[in-house]
């Protein structure tokens, strides 16, 4: 389907790392987890009317919420990850990393047969359109830091701790 003839439509929450903007397209399937302020954020324009009703949203909502409150791991809610074949294979790999653990843009590069495109997954990862529940804050530099984060590198910190269990909230 082309993007630019899909009806969108959206909804805020509140998480303990802000403001979320959800984003479904024209058949209830989540396209976009976006954080205030985050970068590669698209207009709010592009988002879509305001959902009448949160049935598009009720199970995206519900699995953060036991996400948020420590009891659950993981996500299987419908995603349509709109990008190029390579961001959507970056992405895919993405939901491979496990809860709490972590892995370099080279770990992620090696992993598509691609060695040398460190750079390239990096860019990849950070449009990511669902964050969250497209982990994308589980990537890290080769030596072992903490890099770019499109919500932002106190958030990605937040997020790696509270995945590990070492969070102060």
């Amino acid at each position: 389907m082309n993007q630019s003839t899909t009806t969108k439509q959206h909804t805020v929450i509140d998480s303990p790392y802000g403001l979320l903007t959800l984003v479904a397209d024209d058949d209830g399937v989540l396209c976009g987890l976006y954080m205030t302020d985050q970068r590669h954020r698209p207009p709010e324009e592009s988002f879509g009317d305001p959902a009448p009703d949160p049935e598009p949203f009720a199970e995206t909502v519900r699995q953060l919420d036991a996400y948020f409150a420590g009891d659950r791991t993981d996500f299987d809610v419908p995603l349509r990850l709109h990008g190029t074949p390579f961001q959507r294979s970056v992405w895919e790999q993405l939901l491979r990393i496990p809860y709490g653990e972590t892995r370099t843009y080279g770990d992620l590069a090696q992993s598509l047969g691609k060695p040398g495109a460190s750079r390239a997954v990096g860019l990849a990862n950070g449009k990511n359109p669902i964050s969250v529940i497209v982990p994308c804050h589980r990537v890290i530099g080769s030596d072992g830091s903490l890099t770019g984060y499109g919500g932002g590198l106190p958030r990605k910190q937040r997020l790696l701790d509270f995945e590990r269990g070492t969070a102060l909230f």
